[in-house]
């Protein structure tokens, strides 16, 4: 794996440094954020075993049905072996369904087939899961495809072993047929946004002659000598006889569809492929992806940690189409329930993923972005609204128009957009009104469109956070409409409001403040209260949102000094916080409490590219400084690994670009701010066939400032490279030393223009006419 090592001594310890990385996906720790529960998150991961983007994936279940902690570090039984849609405990599962190998007298349910484990007989990697159930004798393993698993299980010498096939609650059914060893079913289990008529329709076939089998209809415990059963809860238990060290083979497959479609899958992508095969496949699948970026120069650990975020990052959104029996791609519509052609994407919150996930897809994967703005008209169109958090339909949860920020991230990059006339009619649409539920269209969209602001006092929660997301998306509706000649009616308007941060901002506090319908502020007025204006954070968080127009915000806080000094008290005042608005510390307010940054919540997405703004006002040095100590202290490859929610790969995307040396502060504009490599050497290997390259040869623990840089060969002092840089390939290459310089990157151009910035050109160019 590792084909040289060199050392490097650091503050009294001893580092290892790789030289250089061969099969990436061996350095993937999957548990890595699965040590969490409610009250504090260290990731909410689980071990998804899954092919990237896969329509279905499987993960150890120790969790109860229905519980969002499916699989949690500190449990001490296996209940199953579940095929999951889950993008996250808090949204939960849907389509879900278990198998569990067992021997004995049955016990069908899950608290009595659950089986103690170890996590020194647990095989964790993304394309292989392998376990000793140890009440059982039997180890486990399964190795997936996008839509498709192969499971092998060793079982012990017994007349009595079974698999136990559980289909869930909510509506479920199942069909054994013994003489040929198949066995299907449907579960509807899910958590919501579904159509009434959604199934995830199941087949499997086992390689061992059934000698038995026993279903339940309800209550698992109530077992029948049958062979189908339909209901509230339905399952089976298969049972034969087996030699010790005898191999049982299950092929698994489902659909979205229907059966047929199901039986189409398994036999497209599993055959008759043994299980080394379908796992050697997999090996190779996640080599080639995580291999797109080549890391050498690093720290053991660090790398672990980039590999593992990588990892996550290919996992959401998630392909929720099916390639029919012409080979043609089609969905069934989780928003009116018709099966149609097309791509669609599911299991995705905008409001984390727009910062840095999309741009990671924008700059590596052109081609699924592309799919993925199709799957955005198709959602459009199917339920009359742009998606913010899908799972697989639309989900009430978290706030503001971020589809819209995707959208222009993506057209502005230069991405076919498939049907830009269509998407600029969702956006102004999902700006003109507030939707069937609260987080799709703009809660509070009257007021925001007649005051520019969403008041505190209207029964709006959240008002604060809501009005400068929807300035930020009304930022992207003005990009696209220049763009494609929208005319100045639309341009002028999204113009104007894409400024409504202002209308917000408290110039006496320097801060971001509710204020009321009748235009004075909230009072009393605490910046340390969370929640209430704002969304999962305080006014402390808040405030640095504003990433289209950085300049207009310094200025309105009265200068860079000012804006600088502001932003450094994030990280100097103590963490307190004001919990009223929820009655207790949500655990975001704990995970900011614990990690010793002040008041620095980098658990939650809100003020994850507030490090970088200093970049925009001529101190890039504490940029470099505060992104190598998040680096450092709030990732580990470990099973607390994160330092709040992963989130869909967000928190993965910010190390990842972080880990590169740059990350994308305003995903509109393309522009990516300079924080501290991380390795000597990163090489990304691109869509178009080009590759860029980023050199930091003297970059070590304590080399974390940059002391100059150069561009293909040219020295460069501005503290961003543009997007259209990288995607055009070359060499960005970084002298790194252990004291900030302080001359470099402070002058003018060494930002990129805000929008403040080209209205003050605009302007100028208009008065000289």
């Amino acid at each position: 794996m590792l084909s040289a090592v060199l050392s490097c001594v650091s503050v009294g310890a001893q580092n290892v440094i790789v030289d250089k990385v061969e099969n990436p996906v061996e350095w993937v720790n999957t548990l890595m954020g699965s040590d969490s529960e409610y009250a504090l998150s260290n990731g909410n991961t689980y071990p998804a075993v899954a092919h990237p983007w896969g329509m279905n994936f499987w993960t150890p279940q120790t969790g109860k049905m229905g519980d969002g902690w499916g699989y949690t570090y500190s449990a001490k039984k296996i209940r199953g072996f579940k095929q999951t849609h889950q993008p996250s405990p808090w949204i939960n599962d849907y389509g879900q369904f278990a198998l569990m190998p067992t021997t004995g007298v049955i016990g069908a349910s899950q608290d009595k087939r659950a089986s103690w484990f170890s996590h020194k007989t647990e095989t964790t990697t993304p394309y292989y899961y392998g376990v000793y159930l140890a009440d059982y004798d039997i180890t486990a393993e399964l190795t997936p495809t996008e839509r498709a698993m192969q499971m092998r299980l060793t079982y012990p010498e017994s007349d009595k072993s079974h698999l136990i096939i559980d289909m869930f609650d909510g509506g479920s059914s199942i069909k054994v047929d013994k003489e040929r060893g198949v066995i299907t079913g449907y579960t509807t289990k899910n958590s919501g946004g579904v159509p009434d008529n959604f199934r995830n329709y199941v087949v499997m076939r086992i390689d061992k002659p059934i000698e038995q089998v026993s279903v339940w209809c309800d209550n698992p415990d109530t077992l029948a000598n049958a062979a189908e059963a339909e209901g509230r809860h339905a399952g089976a238990v298969v049972s034969f006889a087996t030699k010790r060290g005898e191999e049982v083979t299950v092929r698994v497959a489902s659909s979205f569809i229907s059966y047929e479609q199901a039986w189409l899958n398994l036999e497209r992508e599993m055959g008759d492929k043994c299980f080394e095969q379908v796992k050697k496949e997999g090996y190779d699948l996640w080599n080639r992806e995580l291999g797109r970026i080549e890391i050498s120069g690093g720290q053991y650990a660090d790398i672990k940690v980039f590999y593992s975020s990588l990892y996550r990052l290919l996992l959401f959104p998630r392909k929720f189409y099916e390639i029919d029996a012409d080979g043609q791609v089609v969905h069934y519509s989780p928003y009116n329930g018709e099966v149609l052609p097309g791509y669609m994407f599911t299991d995705n919150g905008f409001w984390d993923t727009f910062r840095a996930v999309f741009p990671f897809l924008e700059t590596f994967y052109p081609t699924l972005t592309s799919h993925i703005m199709e799957g955005l008209v198709h959602t459009y169109r199917e339920s009359g609204w742009l998606p913010e958090w899908m799972s697989p339909g639309h989900r009430d949860c978290m706030i503001g128009s971020n589809s819209a920020v995707n959208i222009a991230s993506a057209y502005m990059r230069g991405i076919d957009c498939y049907d830009i006339e269509t998407l600029y009619e969702a956006m102004v649409k999902s700006a003109d009104n507030a939707g069937p539920i609260t987080s799709v269209g703009r809660a509070g969209a009257d007021y925001y469109n007649s005051l520019g602001y969403v008041p505190y006092n209207v029964g709006v929660n959240e008002n604060v956070a809501r009005t400068l997301e929807y300035a930020y998306a009304d930022y992207g509706i003005m990009r696209v409409a220049e763009k494609i000649g929208r005319g100045k009616r639309d341009i002028a308007r999204f113009t104007r409001q894409a400024q409504n941060w202002r209308n917000v901002f408290d110039s006496q506090s320097g801060l971001m403040r509710g204020r009321n319908a009748d235009g004075t502020f909230q009072s009393p007025f605490n910046p340390f209260k969370w929640g209430d204006a704002f969304t999962e954070g305080n006014s402390w968080h808040y405030t640095w949102s504003v990433i289209h127009d950085v300049a207009g915000l310094a200025e309105a806080m009265g200068g860079k000094e000012r804006f600088a000094a502001t932003l450094d008290t994030v990280f100097a005042v103590p963490p307190v916080f004001d919990d009223s608005y929820y009655g207790f510390p949500i655990h975001e307010i704990r995970e900011m409490q614990i990690v010793g940054m002040g008041n620095y919540a980098h658990g939650n997405q809100p003020v994850q590219h507030a490090i970088y703004l200093y970049d925009f006002v001529g101190q890039p040095w504490k940029a470099q400084k505060w992104s190598r100590q998040v680096m450092k202290r709030m990732y580990t490859p470990y099973p607390d690994g994160y330092c709040g929610d992963e989130d869909n790969g967000q928190t993965s995307a910010w190390f990842v670009f972080s880990a590169l040396g740059f990350y994308p502060v305003s995903p509109i504009d393309g522009d990516y701010m300079f924080g501290s490599p991380l390795f000597r050497k990163a090489v990304l290997h691109l869509e178009n066939g080009n590759t860029f390259t980023i050199e930091a040869p003297d970059n070590d623990c304590d080399n974390i400032y940059i002391e100059s840089a150069s561009l293909n060969g040219r020295p460069y002092d501005r503290n961003y490279i543009p997007a259209s840089a990288i995607d055009a390939g070359g060499t960005l290459c970084f002298v790194m030393g252990d004291k900030p310089n302080y001359e470099r990157g402070t002058g003018d151009d060494a930002a990129p223009l805000s929008m403040s910035d080209r209205l003050k050109s605009i302007n100028q160019k208009q008065s000289r006419r």
